[in-house]
């Protein structure tokens, strides 16, 4: 059985938005893949009595706890003597752990505040963690709900004391798990279609939402099942499917852009180079992307992509004839073997009578050839929030639709009934 774990992260930082929590992000997927069961993550302020209620509801419930924050040397660290005081012992000052303090400031020729030897204190009782990254130590206590292991904030010092001496004890059994990525499909109509891999016995899933992509996370209690669960997942998933594990969809477009030695170029108008440094992402990527022109003014995408004036005078810059014509242009100029470009409005304003979110996208190939896409994306009554999705969806849009062009199935749908399985998922 999985051992049950909450993390416990303090900080009036964290609450403020002042940083990001990204401690309990990485213990939640070390912890998971470890096989323990990540049940709770609180964040609580840098206050004495709030710490020491935390700690006590966290241990009513879990079989282990995880402290990260407060072991510093200002007054504000109270972790220390909330773990003191949730296991009604004192403090002691470790005479080890201030000589190694002594020493480290020594060897650094810088001099010792008085206050950072708070971080010798150690709650009797308590075993010290090595911290090969740091100064402070963490901590390990028994108590009667179960341990708890307090680590440092910093980043790097928390990570090297979980991986040495708490994740190895909180070791559960081995979770067979594997992640399969989409594109350009809405998370409610993943999980509609996944429905029947989620009644499978000993299966659970969960999906993990970005702009224009979800990833699926399956898990199950046997290689066997996760093998048999993956299987049915991708035969349901169909074309929406890109890639899995830790597979990016611009790795995915590079990679059959080398397989068929073949180059592209971009033409960006809304994007504003988004797609361009996407693209540019992937060490190597210089032998798949040949480059890229921001035409961003509508009389640019005439001067240096060649768009009709005519196309442009007669619709604007935000029109499929005018994307077509500018993955035409920029595969002829940079001599790309295809084109991809995208147009549209991000916002927050409307643009010649289009509403926010209209984009269209096309990929032109040497032959001639094109193909178009003009997403539904939805967009958030927020302003500022719904261009930054909106810019994202487009570059996830383009790369998509290159990727389905060189496959051969710019014009197969995710699966049979799409749209209808949109609809119905809501």
């Amino acid at each position: 059985m999985a051992v049950r774990v909450e993390l416990l992260t303090v900080g009036d930082e964290l609450l403020r938005g002042d940083t990001a929590n990204g401690n309990a992000t990485w213990l939640g997927r070390r912890l998971t893949e470890a096989g323990a069961e990540v049940a709770r993550a609180v964040v609580v302020s840098d206050d004495l009595d709030v710490i020491a209620g935390a700690l006590d509801d966290a241990l009513r419930r879990a079989d282990a706890v995880i402290m990260t924050g407060g072991l510093g040397p200002t007054s504000d660290d109270m972790t220390r003597e909330a773990l003191a005081r949730a296991a009604g012992v004192g403090l002691h000052r470790d005479p080890d752990v201030e000589r190694r303090l002594r020493d480290r400031a020594a060897a650094r020729s810088v001099p010792l505040p008085p206050d950072a030897l708070r971080m010798a204190d150690v709650p009797d009782g308590a075993t010290q963690l090595p911290n090969p990254a740091g100064s402070a130590p963490g901590l390990r206590l028994s108590l009667p709900g179960g341990p708890v292991y307090a680590l440092p904030g910093v980043p790097s010092e928390m990570r090297a004391i979980a991986e040495e001496s708490v994740l190895p004890e909180l070791r559960g059994a081995t979770v067979s798990a594997g992640v399969l990525r989409t594109a350009t499909v809405w998370e409610s109509v993943v999980a509609h279609r996944l429905a029947p891999v989620e009644a499978m016995t000993g299966v659970k899933l969960a999906y993990y939402a970005t702009p224009g992509e979800v990833r699926v996370r399956i898990e199950a209690d046997a290689p066997g099942r996760l093998a048999d669960a993956q299987g049915a997942a991708r035969d349901l998933l169909g074309s929406a499917l890109y890639g899995e594990g830790d597979v990016t969809l611009d790795r995915v477009v590079h990679g059959l852009l080398a397989d068929r030695g073949a180059t592209v170029a971009v033409a960006e108008s809304l994007t504003g180079g988004l797609l361009g440094a996407e693209l540019t992402e992937m060490p190597g990527s210089s032998a798949t992307f040949a480059g890229g022109v921001i035409a961003y003014a509508t009389p640019l995408k005439h001067a240096l992509l060649g768009v009709s004036a005519d196309l442009l005078a007669a619709h604007g810059a935000v029109h499929p004839e005018v994307a077509v014509a500018m993955a035409r242009g920029v595969r002829e100029r940079l001599g790309a073997s295809y084109g991809l470009a995208v147009t549209g409005v991000a916002g927050p304003e409307p643009q010649d009578g289009h509403p926010v979110g209209t984009v269209h996208v096309a990929v032109a190939d040497s032959g001639g050839a094109v193909a178009t896409r003009a997403p539904a994306l939805p967009v958030p009554a927020d302003g500022a929030r719904a261009r930054v999705m909106v810019r994202r969806m487009t570059v996830v849009h383009a790369l998509d639709l290159l990727r389905r062009v060189m496959l051969g199935l710019q014009d197969a749908d995710p699966w049979p009934g799409w749209p209808e399985d949109r609809e119905e998922a809501g």
